[in-house]
């Protein structure tokens, strides 16, 4: 089933008076837009950012050629690394403030160590953005680039 459809489907189903839950918004104009994305945000607050969905809306929104389509899975490929990289070393650090808290005295060097994993963590995340809008940059034309520029400020893409 298409992934959008999945939240569709979610939001859609009858409440307790017998309407629909998203009736009033799927009314009304562009509302079926709003209510999946309020639905998205009550998922978690955040969607899973892999590669081949981002990929199939940039190709498709950007009209990207075969070659283009093929630098841009490596780009997103890399970036999803780097942040699943930063999920983990966020896991690290909350374990190290456990177990600075968890002992019978504080453990100011594991709450430091902590922090210093966040810090790096942190900054090679943010490299890793700024070296894929780099090579975004380079692989798009003026026109493909404007478009990518409006997707992500209207939150479209969230880098």
């Amino acid at each position: 089933m298409y992934p959008r459809m999945i939240y569709w489907w979610a939001c859609t189903r009858p409440t307790h008076r017998g309407e629909w839950a998203g009736y009033r918004t799927f009314v009304a104009s562009h509302g079926w837009d709003r209510k999946a994305a309020s639905c998205l945000a009550m998922a978690g607050g955040r969607t899973a950012f892999g590669v081949h969905r981002p990929l199939r809306l940039l190709a498709y929104k950007l009209d990207l050629n075969d070659e283009q389509v093929r630098k841009l899975a490596r780009i997103l490929d890399e970036l999803k690394t780097e942040r699943a990289q930063a999920e983990v070393d966020e896991r690290r650090t909350i374990a190290a403030f456990a177990d600075a808290l968890g002992a019978a005295t504080f453990d100011e060097e594991k709450a430091r160590e902590g922090t210093t994993l966040r810090e790096r963590s942190t900054e090679r995340l943010q490299e890793a953005v700024v070296k894929a809008l780099r090579q975004l940059h380079a692989l798009l034309d003026a026109e493909q680039r404007a478009k990518l520029a409006y997707l992500i400020r209207t939150g479209t893409i969230v880098l």
